[in-house]
């Protein structure tokens, strides 16, 4: 009985030596931190705490630097991009009219894809129907002028690319909203509307029949 009684006050003891020790720590370390803000001890907390890079500026780890805003090796072009070679100016206008060919086939299903895009980003300002009478070109100087008129109906595909891109008068460049591909889907759809303005042909007239005539001689 007697050993019994010895274990289990060494073991109490023991557990009570932990409890100090623990409590102890915990009281070291909270009251021990110059910096209120800092959380103590971390257990490996690069794991969590990873460095930040700020923006346009270098950061130095050890002997290496890096620097952030690097710009791209000079030639190099990003994956997947294909660059737009005609000039923002009247030049540039001009070729891409004279050059410039629609790469994305005709569909259905491209043609809806245009409608969409269009009705977001072009409707405003040119109309449902290419009109020049949307809800915005009423509050401008001057509306937009209508698909149907002579200077837009017959505009080349390469043009109306040109325009999307860089913008023209009071339209703002829409290359940063959207892609080259979304661009030519556009134009598609614009060449639908272009049409839908075009005047009817004349019909055509049928062939006036001559009666022939006999001269009688009097006698």
């Amino acid at each position: 009985m007697r050993q019994k009684l010895d274990n289990a006050l060494g073991f109490i003891k023991k557990q009570a030596a932990y409890f100090v020790l623990c409590t102890l720590y915990f009281v070291l370390s909270s009251c021990g931190k110059s910096d209120p803000d800092s959380p103590g001890i971390e257990y490996m907390p690069d794991m969590y705490r990873s460095p930040s890079h700020e923006a346009n500026l270098s950061t130095t780890f050890g002997d290496d630097t890096i620097q952030v805003d690097r710009m791209p090796v000079a030639g190099t072009i990003s994956r997947g991009f294909m660059p737009y070679v005609y000039a923002n100016d009247t030049g540039g206008y001009a070729n891409a009219g004279r050059y410039l060919r629609n790469p994305i086939p005709f569909s259905e299903k491209v043609l809806g894809e245009g409608e969409v895009l269009y009705t977001k980003y072009c409707t405003h300002c040119h109309g449902a129907t290419g009109g020049g009478d949307g809800l915005v070109a009423a509050k401008l100087p001057g509306p937009p002028p209508s698909y149907s008129s002579p200077g837009l109906m017959n505009l080349p595909e390469g043009k109306a690319f040109h325009t999307i891109t860089y913008g023209k008068g009071m339209m703002g460049p829409h290359a940063s909203q959207l892609t080259q591909e979304e661009r030519w889907k556009i134009v598609h759809y614009v060449q639908k509307l272009q049409k839908l303005g075009a005047p009817a042909p004349a019909p055509a007239t049928a062939p006036v029949e001559v009666a022939a005539t006999t001269t009688v001689s009097a006698k």
